[in-house]
């Protein structure tokens, strides 16, 4: 069980996105070019036919972010390349590629997995939609989360009328206890994909390890509902009331991408597929921050009780600033 401070941040972590924003325009012509470039680099891969019928499968290119990498790559069973080792201005803490077994729903992280992850919430913790709706949605990490091919897999699905999610989490220093995985600026890749599950959604962040929200401020990519396009958003600091810069990349969940986020003193940069798809200055996070694969439902919409289907996860990777 968590302590009552903990559960208290949490109830903030897992708050609505539907507060005062300020939706990012600046981005839009890169959006176009960065779509353009990834149509003709190729670096739109699909996903494993075994698992979605019906899509391709071929190699997708490793993020590098804004420098020259002089990191190697390993293959990954997602059809894409796992960056691994340092980069120019950063230290890579943390890499998985889910390739030390398979792990049945119901006992992830189990021993292969269990010294780099934590399922973060127990089973019924209700997500944001959840605790105002007396918990028609919430968190079932023995119900959603598996290992299966060399990659993470989140059964997305509603049981008995509840809607059930999951947000697991890196753990980077295992011994200093929740959080596991705090960084004050950071770089973050993951490659992903999943099938259009409309109603349930992706806030993948960074949230402050204070707590204080929104004053501390929030960043989160990839965000959005699973069938529709997803963005990238910037909570900023300094405010008792929630103002945010969305950046949106104009690619849709059900292929295969490389999302990064880029977290610098006084800068967040969002990259689709190794091309950036836009930055932000403003209100910029300086305090130290968690990353949580949060996995929920019911924010744009509740799903229909038969939608089910998978949101699978081929690796991260994670770098602390040098």
């Amino acid at each position: 069980m968590f302590d009552a401070t903990l559960a208290a941040m949490r109830v903030k972590e897992r708050r609505s996105k539907k507060s005062t924003g300020v939706v990012g325009r600046a981005g839009v012509a890169m959006v176009l070019g960065a779509a353009l470039a990834l149509v003709l680099s190729g670096c739109v891969a699909g996903a494993p036919p075994d698992r979605f019928p019906g899509g391709s499968r071929t190699a997708g290119t490793p993020t590098a972010g804004s420098g020259t990498s002089t990191a190697g790559t390993s293959p990954s069973a997602s059809g894409g390349e796992k960056p691994v080792g340092d980069l120019p201005g950063w230290r890579q803490v943390f890499s998985e590629d889910f390739s030390k077994g398979d792990v049945p729903v119901g006992s992830f992280p189990g021993p292969a997995y269990s010294a780099k992850w934590s399922v973060n919430y127990a089973d019924g913790t209700p997500d944001t939609a959840g605790q105002q709706s007396g918990g028609r949605s919430g968190y079932y990490p023995s119900k959603v989360l598996s290992v299966k091919d060399g990659m993470l897999d989140m059964y997305l699905h509603t049981e008995k009328g509840v809607s059930m999610g999951a947000a697991p989490s890196p753990k980077l220093q295992p011994a200093n206890g929740r959080p596991y995985d705090s960084l004050l600026y950071g770089r973050y890749s993951v490659r992903f994909r999943s099938e259009a599950l409309q109603g349930f959604k992706t806030a993948w962040l960074l949230w402050p390890d204070s707590g204080v929200w929104p004053r501390d401020g929030e960043i989160d990519y990839p965000e959005g509902d699973l069938s529709r396009t997803f963005y990238g958003a910037v909570h900023q600091t300094g405010s008792n009331r929630d103002i945010s810069r969305n950046i949106q990349s104009g690619a849709r969940f059900t292929s295969w991408h490389t999302a990064t986020t880029e977290w610098t003193p006084g800068r967040v940069e969002f990259f689709l597929d190794g091309v950036s798809i836009g930055v932000s200055t403003v209100g910029i996070p300086d305090k130290p921050m968690h990353y949580i694969l949060q996995t929920e439902s019911c924010l744009t919409g509740c799903p229909a009780p038969a939608t089910a289907g998978h949101l699978q996860v081929g690796w991260v990777a994670i770098w602390a600033k040098s």
